[in-house]
């Protein structure tokens, strides 16, 4: 039998979005697989990480938590998000999910000094991405969903940043050889997007932007889908 995937659950939806399910179910849709094939545990609301063992791999969801609040559940996941990626099991952290492995691997996350950042943006490949299983053969440009306030502010020692966007430095990035994060959402779609950026429109002119002109430039973005879809595929070829 294939291992399943395990998704490790942080956080819920913006209330209004939670009508089209939660982060799991959004992840599993994108990644391409099936019901059988991923395992979620809610550890925001107290649910115990499992084993590692079994899995052919792991990711992470985004939240509306704070990596910098360093909440109980938080700081445990990122202990066994630090035991899981020393032993070489394949992780893919998402925003949150992304800060967080992050920081568990000794790197450094933060409010972001240009606060937030929301919408369909554009990402920009380093270098270091040419080679890169996830990410070889993309457009050295693409569009990508973002929503977020923290950020990494210093990527983990020996790590390599693979993406940026105009407003952040981190976009993604790898360390070894089996753990990945990004600060992106490839599990969006642009109902997602939209959904989000209705949900945030009084922040968003409360900080000088319209929201309906962020929304109106939401698009859609298959390249950013097609790096979760590698990661699945990678993960297997990894643990097969």
């Amino acid at each position: 039998m294939t291992r399943p995937f395990l998704i490790i659950e942080t956080g819920q939806p913006v209330a209004s979005m939670r009508r089209h399910r939660g982060f799991p179910h959004w992840i599993r849709v994108a990644a391409g697989l099936g019901a059988d094939e991923a395992v979620a545990v809610d550890v925001q609301r107290g649910d115990a990480l499992p084993s590692r063992d079994g899995f052919a791999g792991v990711i992470v969801t985004g939240s509306g938590a704070m990596v910098t609040d360093r909440e109980p559940w938080s700081e445990a996941t990122a202990q066994w998000l630090r035991d899981a990626a020393r032993a070489g099991l394949p992780l893919f952290g998402i925003c949150y999910g992304h800060q967080l492995i992050a920081h568990a691997l000794g790197g450094e996350v933060g409010w972001h000094p240009d606060g937030r950042e929301m919408g369909t943006v554009e990402l920009e490949l380093h270098d270091t991405a040419l080679h890169d299983p996830l990410f070889t053969g993309l457009p050295e440009r693409f569009a990508a969903q973002a929503t977020h306030l923290q950020t990494v502010l210093r990527a983990p020692q020996g790590a390599t940043v693979l993406a940026r966007s105009v407003h952040d430095a981190c976009h993604a990035f790898r360390w070894g050889d089996r753990t990945w994060g990004v600060q992106f959402h490839p599990e969006f779609s642009t109902v997602h997007m939209r959904g989000y950026v209705r949900a945030r429109r009084d922040a968003l002119r409360n900080e000088g932007h319209c929201p309906h002109a962020v929304a109106r430039t939401v698009s859609a973005t298959p390249h950013a889908r097609r790096v979760l879809r590698r990661f699945v595929r990678h993960a297997r070829a990894l643990t097969a």
